[in-house]
């Protein structure tokens, strides 16, 4: 690549950009943080693409809440909402990308084509985001930077050209084991196909041919509709919580646990946690609020289906928590600290904008970024043990 083409080199010794021949040119460093000088381009297909996205589904939700569907049409298209959630959470993200369970052939077909009807990109490309935004969260390595805002994180990442440190350090992020399987990579090379068939013709056909559904109306709120209301749940992961909510694992680190987001993602808000123990099935501490995936995943190993889930263990939580928490958890955390929190509003958790009154920590990051399984937090919890044992 040529300089024309903002190439950057990995020399860690240079400054964060430099100019040559009038052209600058980006080189990752030994710390990476977020340079707010760094003007993202916005890509006018992609605005423009999302915008159309937007006004349809807005025609869909008017048909849908005035009742301009029958109630069979409103049950099937929760229902793809539902399957395809699920594809994306217990499928990509739990699954693929922190590989905190396994799970037989059969599951993982079913989560594949779960996660085809999201409309997310394959799940190769998905894991490859995903492990990039744990790496390197919240620093220019991070493809949804919440350092540059709500409104960047949630989707305007999606709009812009992306950062040279998220092409570059893209292509470092291990994938093999991905690339191994076979049925990933099936996606990946058949995805549109895949995506029109199991993302738009199924969804639409079904309440067209046998519902009997206006083409307009099954296409407007089963497929546009079902598909933006989606789209918007999960970025709110992405948004909502890491900005507005507290730190009780770990206050180092800029997400936070959000019961909204979790409420509307099916338990992908507790996110504090599962940045601390990106590699816990449950992706929070405990399973019975609000994260139905966490259920559905032993209901999968009950089944014989999913096996060797991965979770951490009291111990290791309780370590976390005292060595590096906010002092807001709900048992080991304090009065004064719980308390200080805000929101517009009502104070109270459901409050999307619930969140401590602290400044949020400035992410600098080594150039090898984060583990993304936590090495060390399992060497911490083995010498907690060994502290126990020895009195």
């Amino acid at each position: 690549m040529s300089l024309k083409t903002n190439e950057y080199t990995k020399n860690s010794d240079n400054p964060t950009t430099e100019t040559v021949d009038g052209l600058k040119k980006y080189i990752v460093t030994k710390r990476i943080g977020t340079d707010y000088s760094y003007k993202h381009k916005i890509v006018w297909k992609n605005a423009i693409g999302f915008l159309f996205l937007h006004l349809m589904a807005l025609w869909g939700l008017w048909i849908f809440i005035t009742g301009g569907i029958k109630l069979k049409t409103c049950l099937w298209t929760l229902l793809v909402v539902f399957f395809s959630s699920e594809g994306v959470t217990m499928g990509a993200h739990r699954l693929f990308a922190h590989k905190s369970f396994k799970a037989k052939p059969l599951l993982k077909f079913f989560l594949i084509i779960c996660q085809t009807i999201a409309g997310q990109n394959s799940v190769f490309i998905w894991c490859r985001d995903h492990r990039l935004h744990h790496r390197y969260s919240d620093t220019d390595g991070d493809p949804h930077n919440s350092k540059r805002g709500f409104f960047f994180c949630h989707m305007g990442w999606l709009m812009y050209k992306k950062h040279p440190y998220v092409i570059d350090l893209g292509r470092r992020i291990d994938m093999s084991d991905l690339q191994e399987d076979w049925m990933v990579m099936f996606q990946k090379k058949y995805y549109y196909y895949m995506y029109f068939l199991f993302a738009v013709f199924i969804p639409v056909a079904v309440p067209y041919y046998y519902f009997g559904e206006s083409f307009k109306n099954a296409f407007l709120v089963c497929y546009m509709f079902r598909y933006v209301i989606q789209l918007n749940g999960t970025w709110l992961v992405n948004s909502a919580a890491h900005l507005y909510g507290t730190r009780p694992y770990d206050k180092n680190m800029q997400p936070v646990e959000s019961w909204f987001v979790s409420f509307l993602s099916l338990g992908e808000g507790w996110h504090n946690y599962h940045h601390t123990f990106p590699w816990d099935y449950k992706a929070a501490e405990l399973s019975m609020h609000f994260n139905q995936t966490a259920s559905f995943i032993r209901m999968f190993e009950t089944l014989g289906l999913a096996y060797d889930l991965k979770s951490a263990s009291p111990e290791m939580v309780m370590r976390r928590i005292r060595k590096s928490g906010d002092g807001t958890h709900y048992l080991l955390g304090n009065e004064k600290d719980k308390k200080s929190v805000t929101a517009f509003g009502i104070l109270h958790p459901l409050n999307p904008s619930y969140n401590v009154v602290y400044e949020a920590p400035d992410s600098m990051l080594e150039d090898k970024g984060l583990p993304l399984f936590h090495e060390h937090d399992v060497i911490d919890a083995n010498l907690l043990k060994r502290d126990i044992a020895s009195g």
